[in-house]
């Protein structure tokens, strides 16, 4: 390490001019010095306007896709060369399994927003939201939601605990979105920060501009920001809320989120007695989220919520656990499970926070706030420590994070009396429940969920594959509301919306199709050439082919329903047709109409259309009678290139009308077509 952490902006490596009062960071284990951290003579409104600018600009030039792909490159860039970070993350204190979660789950977040954003975003730049409405009846006027992305830049502030995954699993979504992100990690451990921010710039992968690395404070930041920047803040309540109230978050239009303090709860349900699968898995868990990151998880269960009667069956199978699994020592030496806190300062703030809980009554039932045997006295170590109480509603239970190896055990009587005691906590990022019977789960979950970002129900059939209590995934929403914070730092495309503007677009179905990239009903379409003949190159949105007709027999109908089993009374009982509301009588199956629409649109020689790949949102509408004849209009709405394949997708707008012109079914067809002239 260097004597001063550089920091990256303005896409080059930058480091204060001397050391004068740059702040020393030290070996969590050994008390070692790291390295020290200052921003002395750093121009941070240059900073910020270099990503508003150039980053702007580079994601700007590039699709959903190709920042999904390069997302994907990132993470096997990181993969590559992760071992450097485990070696960085055992100075922090993580022993190889916390620094798995740490590490490999940032890695992961990179690999499944890459996933994502080509199979659920278009490879376009505007994202459409919903259905168009329709806002004059002849379909001249129309509303469309977009999304598009923000003009400034994601500032986020991390917290110390997880120096890879926490800012990765904000810059993941804001990178896909296309909005370029400035890091400033907390001091303790942002040496880990800086190592993964140069592997990727050593990569050569990252666009200019997108991505700035802050090594120290930024006590100004917030009076440069301005309308089209966003925050997300992890840290104290108290912090965020001084930052909340900032004037350029109050007036000056900039978003702020925040994931704060949460006391998660685990709730033992009153089917989970001793030596049920359900028992043994709740105790695993919370041993679990005692140790792993030596407690330093948002997520962390904090209050242990099980029926009052088995308070002490639960403590003494968690001290049992405990002493078996749990070796405390420097996590680089072999067989360590525990390592020490991220720094003194933090051992000693737990230790006070342990104190005001025993103040309001809590009693340590396992553990103690001393100095562990045989730890140095240099490291920031602590064993596990576990209260209860006689009150269980004693407020600082419920009020009190002791951010460590810490939680309390609390009796509950009854399912009303957990899911208060549940509530008593503010908000919270997640809580879980043991239980093997449903009707606890829902009764529980109906009273729980709104306290919540996330629930998870642990029982015998999930307990092997489960992620676990603490572990956040990137498909679902990592956020929780009240004290949690109220923010969506995760939970699928949801994440990368938040870096958008969602805007109500008017106007005229050529107009909206111009800015959508979607073909809208009422624009110009062009029924020249089949656009079967047509390679994606040379396809154009409202290529259309309109068929002729063919009319349904009673013959039609019956050789249908023998064919395919589908004797459904509607196709062959002329009297119990008539008799339903929805039915003139014997009708033609919708799945009959549609395989036969398909012979009326196709062109069946070899050409770019290479495999039909779905169908969606198929309505039937109007049903079709004996003699009654059916046409269809194919008109291709949507074209999306793959990037690296050949070929894309094309989405067609499927319209079938019988021939008093009604609109009998409605669907999309979803084809693969070759991206150039196929050649014979």
């Amino acid at each position: 390490m260097t004597t001063i952490l550089p920091s990256y902006v303005e896409d080059a490596w930058w480091m204060p001019a001397d050391e004068a009062d740059a702040t020393p960071v030290r070996d969590a284990s050994t008390g070692e010095l790291v390295t020290s951290i200052s921003t002395r003579g750093l121009d941070l409104a240059a900073v910020l306007e270099h990503a508003r600018t150039i980053g702007q600009a580079s994601l700007g030039a590039l699709t959903f896709h190709q920042r999904a792909l390069l997302l994907k490159q990132f993470a096997l860039a990181l993969t590559e060369r992760k071992e450097e970070l485990y070696e960085l993350s055992a100075r922090t204190g993580a022993t190889r399994r916390d620094a798995a979660i740490d590490v490999d789950g940032g890695i992961g977040v990179l690999f499944t927003y890459g996933s994502k954003g080509r199979r659920e975003l278009p490879n376009a730049t505007v994202y459409v939201d919903g259905p168009p409405e329709a806002l004059s009846a002849d379909g001249s006027f129309l509303g469309q939601h977009v999304y598009t992305r923000l003009p400034g830049v994601a500032v986020q502030i991390n917290a110390f605990n997880f120096p890879v995954w926490g800012p990765l699993e904000k810059f993941a979504p804001a990178f896909l979105a296309g909005v370029p992100t400035l890091v400033k990690p907390a001091t303790p451990t942002a040496y880990l920060t800086e190592g993964w921010v140069r592997i990727l710039v050593d990569s050569g992968l990252l666009p200019a501009g997108t991505l700035s690395l802050v090594s120290g404070a930024v006590p100004e930041l917030f009076e440069h920001l301005r309308l089209g920047d966003l925050v997300a803040f992890t840290g104290s309540a108290s912090t965020a809320d001084r930052l909340r109230s900032h004037d350029a978050v109050q007036t000056g239009g900039v978003r702020f989120t925040s994931e704060t303090d949460s006391l998660n709860a685990s709730v033992l349900g009153p089917d989970a007695v001793a030596g049920t699968p359900e028992f043994d898995a709740y105790v695993a868990q919370l041993v679990t989220e005692l140790t792993a990151k030596a407690g330093q998880k948002c997520t962390a269960i904090r209050r242990a919520i099980v029926p009052i009667d088995r308070v002490d069956a639960v403590v003494e199978a968690v001290r049992a656990r405990l002493d078996a699994r749990v070796v405390l020592g420097d996590p680089r030496t072999e067989g360590v499970t525990l390592g020490p806190l991220a720094s003194l300062a933090q051992r000693d703030e737990v230790r006070r926070q342990v104190a005001a809980l025993q103040a309001a009554g809590g009693r340590i039932a396992i553990g103690d706030v001393g100095d562990p045997v045989g730890a140095r006295a240099e490291g920031a170590f602590l064993a596990p420590i576990v209260l209860t109480f006689d009150d269980p509603d004693a407020s600082a239970a419920h009020d009190v994070e002791a951010f460590g190896p810490v939680a309390s055990v609390l009796g509950y009587d009854g399912l009303a009396d957990a899911a208060r005691l549940v509530a008593r906590g503010g908000g919270s990022l997640v809580t879980s429940l043991a239980t093997h019977d449903p009707a606890v789960a829902v009764a529980l979950a109906a009273a729980i969920a709104p306290y919540n970002g996330r629930l998870l129900v642990l029982d015998r059939d999930d307990a092997r594959t489960s992620t676990g209590h603490g572990s956040p995934v990137p498909h679902l929403v990592h956020g929780g509301p009240g004290r949690a914070g109220g923010g969506e730092e995760l939970g699928g495309i949801r994440a990368v919306l938040h870096h958008m503007q969602r805007t109500a677009i008017q106007g005229s179905p050529t107009m909206l199709t111009a800015l959508t990239g979607v073909w809208h009903p009422g624009a110009p379409t062009d029924a020249g050439r089949h656009p079967f003949r047509k390679s994606l190159a040379e396809l154009r949105l409202g290529d259309r082919v309109a068929s002729g007709s063919r009319t349904v027999s009673l013959d039609d109908i019956e050789t249908f329903a023998a064919f395919t089993g589908d004797t459904f009374y509607a196709h062959m009982d002329e009297e119990a047709a008539a008799a339903n509301p929805f039915f003139p009588g014997r009708v033609a199956h919708g799945y009959l109409l549609v395989s036969w629409a398909a012979g009326l649109f196709v062109d069946p020689e070899p050409g770019p259309v290479l495999a039909n790949s779905g169908l969606e949102n198929l309505r039937f509408v109007t049903p079709v009678s004996p003699g009654d004849a059916i046409r269809v209009e194919l008109t291709a709405k949507q074209i999306t290139p793959r990037e690296t394949d050949d070929y894309g997708e094309v989405r067609w707008d499927a319209v079938l009308r019988n021939q008093r012109d009604e609109v009998v079914a409605t669907y999309d067809v979803l084809t693969l077509v070759a991206k150039q002239p196929v050649t014979a």
